[in-house]
């Protein structure tokens, strides 16, 4: 799926708009037993708590696309006869109606141990009447293309609020709050099948983790038996270690702001281009960089090889998991330096005397703890 499919079911999920009928699921305890399960009417919730509801829901469907929305993958046989597949299509053509279905599905969270401590398990099933898009793009709204059906998916802690004491107006008194159970927004959740090219497929969901550092793999392996890319967070680690392993010396700072900078300008481009598919690098692309900043060929041969080992032979990344344009940051042991990243050129480094130094370029007003001072 792409960011324009994506934006277009997000939309849906407000109450004048969605053909949401009941959202189902069930409160799970921090012994991973079922405490109560529900089926709740959304025409007979109060408009503000029908909307609350499709917030939680419509949470399940945002983030970034290869860093907190990921595309799952079914193989041929998956789709033709398993378990798994077979599950999340009688979820579906039963639009949750079916209690054995249901119940299925709840083991199945349950015993991937998603989350410790208490949580909801939100389902909701919906019909969407697609309008038809004319080649150039309108949209025409008398005209359907396709009726989409899908399931959405959130699972959501429940916490424990904190005790506080409280000012009520009515008795013109203090005293504390009651404790009571929050439901917090989404860890995971995932929509299936997938609106690709704005109509069903289902040889592919969409699944969401709130925690890019955090995939959570047994989830995917007990729910869809399929394996999930790498987290975004652990790319962006093991994609620092290659540079500094594979290039040794020559990992220098006009390398990283070189790196960094290509990335930057890659985002913005394809930002401003409107471009709906997620951005996404070779391994090749970023060698050709390195080539650029003069790294020998020994280095940067090395620097293949080594993705390919982490990432694999074909991989592609997103080069927003691979470094944060949005900061730049020097650090020794006992000061960091944090940068405006369109003005990394600002710094560089440089050895006197046998000793290595940072430069920051300095040529407007600079103030030390709010106080200005001069430099002379």
């Amino acid at each position: 799926m792409n960011e324009k499919e994506i934006a277009e079911l997000r939309r849906r999920l407000k109450p004048e708009k969605n053909n949401i009928t009941h959202v189902c699921g069930c409160y799970v305890n921090e012994k991973q037993e079922i405490v109560s399960q529900f089926d709740q009417p959304l025409s007979l919730m109060p408009e503000e708590e029908a909307e609350k509801l499709l917030t939680t829901l419509k949470r399940a469907l945002s983030g970034a696309l290869g860093k907190n929305l990921l595309d799952i993958t079914f193989t041929t046989q998956q789709v033709v006869d398993s378990d798994e597949h077979r599950l999340l299509m009688a979820l579906r053509s039963s639009s949750l109606k079916d209690p054995e279905s249901m119940q299925a599905f709840f083991q199945r969270v349950i015993q991937s141990n998603v989350l410790e401590g208490n949580y909801l398990i939100l389902l909701a099933y919906d019909t969407y009447d697609v309008p038809y898009r004319s080649s150039d793009g309108e949209r025409q709204d008398d005209a359907s293309s396709e009726v989409f059906s899908y399931i959405l998916c959130a699972i959501c802690p429940v916490k424990e609020t904190k005790p506080a004491l409280s000012y009520y107006l009515s008795e013109n008194t203090l005293r504390n709050c009651r404790i009571d159970w929050l439901v917090a927004a989404p860890e995971l959740g995932f929509l299936f099948p997938a609106f690709d090219d704005r109509s069903a497929n289902l040889y592919n969901a969409l699944y969401y983790t709130r925690d890019a550092g955090e995939n959570h793999q047994d989830f995917v392996s007990a729910v869809f038996q399929s394996e999930l890319p790498m987290p975004a967070q652990a790319q962006k680690e093991t994609f620092q270690t290659i540079l500094e392993e594979a290039l040794e010396s020559e990992c220098r700072l006009e390398v990283v702001q070189a790196v960094h900078g290509k990335f930057s300008d890659l985002i913005e481009e394809h930002k401003a281009n409107k471009e709906p598919e997620p951005l996404v690098v070779s391994r090749q692309e970023v060698k050709t960089i390195l080539q650029s900043c003069g790294i020998s060929e020994e280095h940067t041969q090395a620097f293949e090889g080594q993705c390919a080992a982490e990432f694999g032979e074909d991989a592609e990344f997103c080069p927003g998991n691979l470094m944060d344009v949005k900061q730049f940051e020097l650090r020794t042991p006992d000061v960091t330096i944090r940068v405006n990243p369109q003005r990394s050129d600002l710094i560089e480094t440089r050895v006197i005397d046998g000793k290595k130094y940072i430069l920051i370029r300095a040529d407007e007003e600079v103030e030390v703890n709010g106080v200005p001072i001069q430099i002379s």
